[in-house]
């Protein structure tokens, strides 16, 4: 037995040997490349199987796959918008454009920004001196009569002509207005097919719902469908816009002729006229009020992008505010309707709120850097 047994160990040793060395001599011959687990060989001529153009040169474990893309080292492409402001080419708008397009381009190329181009959407039909300053397109205005005294008619058949002419790059459009600063850059705030809009308190479309009817009938479902918007400030995808604005035109004009909106709606019958005109194309607004301030009733900057600085701001020399009666410290921009506004305009006396004194002070930095201002 023991002669046996030592026999049968060395038949064991000498074949594990020549297997070893078997193993050996093919992995040396053997190719590197090895397809992903799972996928099959470009040259296979299997249809079922998921085709690469080239088999990946680098081995690869058999038990831990590994994963067919690997993530992109790309950060997230950005969602520009273009900012749209539309204008005439008098003294009382086109100061507050120089002062706004300055503040765009501070603003641009900040952080956290998804601004893109600017367009100066200029309805007088002809070019004035300020084309190399802001970029413009000239639209030509509504024919003579009408708009029934209504300038502001001229807006949403602006934008028609610029949107059917223009080659705008972005895929969205911020539509803003002269009057607009902005106090930091703006992020594309529009989601899931849905416009970017501020609500404006008194735009009440629940309560003026018999009149509404007229424009945005049953059919189209509930009038809270109607967004508490304007078109301004509004971030929307510009296909969207382009269907949105012929009806928008002519919603303001048959709101224009109807007596009975004409008095509900009064100077602010154009923005209600944009609601209705969304809400026809089922395009709806997430609302966000932060969007912008507007002093002196909100006092704070906070988290806000705009200043729009619509209302009068009149203040006694104690920092007490007397709106509605011509303060003793003043900033109200009618003041400026026929003369450019004079550079360093005075500060608002201690008391008055933050969001009063960032205005002017952004003003006069604006006038103190545009050149040839007042001229």
């Amino acid at each position: 037995m023991g002669g046996c047994g030592n026999l049968f160990f060395t038949l064991v040793i000498t074949f594990s040997a020549a297997l070893i060395t078997y193993n050996i001599i093919i992995s040396a011959n053997a190719s590197l490349k090895q397809e992903f687990p799972g996928l099959s060989n470009p040259s296979s001529s299997s249809s079922s199987s998921i085709k690469f153009k080239s088999a990946p040169s680098f081995s690869v474990d058999p038990i831990i796959k590994m994963p067919t893309e690997l993530p992109s080292s790309k950060k997230k492409s950005k969602k520009l918008f273009h900012t749209a402001v539309t204008a005439s080419d008098s003294i009382y708008n086109t100061w507050q454009c120089r002062v706004m397009y300055y503040w765009f381009k501070k603003q641009k190329d900040e952080p956290n920004s998804d601004m893109g181009g600017f367009t100066r959407i200029l309805h007088s039909g002809r070019p004035d001196r300020f084309m190399d300053e802001i970029p413009t397109f000239v639209a030509q205005p509504l024919p003579d009569g009408m708009d029934q005294g209504y300038i502001v008619l001229n807006r949403p058949w602006a934008f028609v002509q610029w949107l059917q002419q223009a080659d705008i790059q972005e895929d969205y459009i911020l539509m803003s207005e002269p009057d607009h600063i902005l106090v930091k850059p703006i992020p594309n705030l529009s989601r899931d097919g849905l416009g970017a809009a501020f609500p404006f308190f008194y735009i009440e479309p629940k309560k003026y719902e018999t009149v509404l009817r007229k424009f945005f009938p049953e059919k189209y479902g509930s009038i809270t469908n109607v967004d508490p918007i304007g078109n301004s400030p509004v971030i929307v995808g510009k296909e969207s816009l382009r269907k949105i604005a012929p009806t928008w035109m002519n919603v303001s004009l048959a709101m224009k002729k109807d007596p009975e909106a004409d008095k509900a709606f009064g100077w602010v019958l154009e923005m209600y006229a944009y609601a209705v005109a969304s809400a026809l194309h089922g395009v709806g607004n997430i609302l966000y009020k932060e969007f912008m301030i507007q002093p002196p009733w909100d006092t704070a900057i906070g988290k806000a992008y705009i200043i729009h600085y619509t209302y009068g701001c009149d203040y006694d020399l104690q920092g007490k505010l007397t709106y509605g009666k011509i303060g003793e410290w003043r900033f109200d921009k009618r003041s400026y309707d026929n003369v450019w506004p004079p550079r360093n305009l005075s500060m608002p006396p201690n008391g008055v709120p933050e969001s009063v004194v960032t205005l002017v002070k952004m003003v006069n930095e604006a006038t103190a850097n545009i050149p040839n201002w007042g001229s």
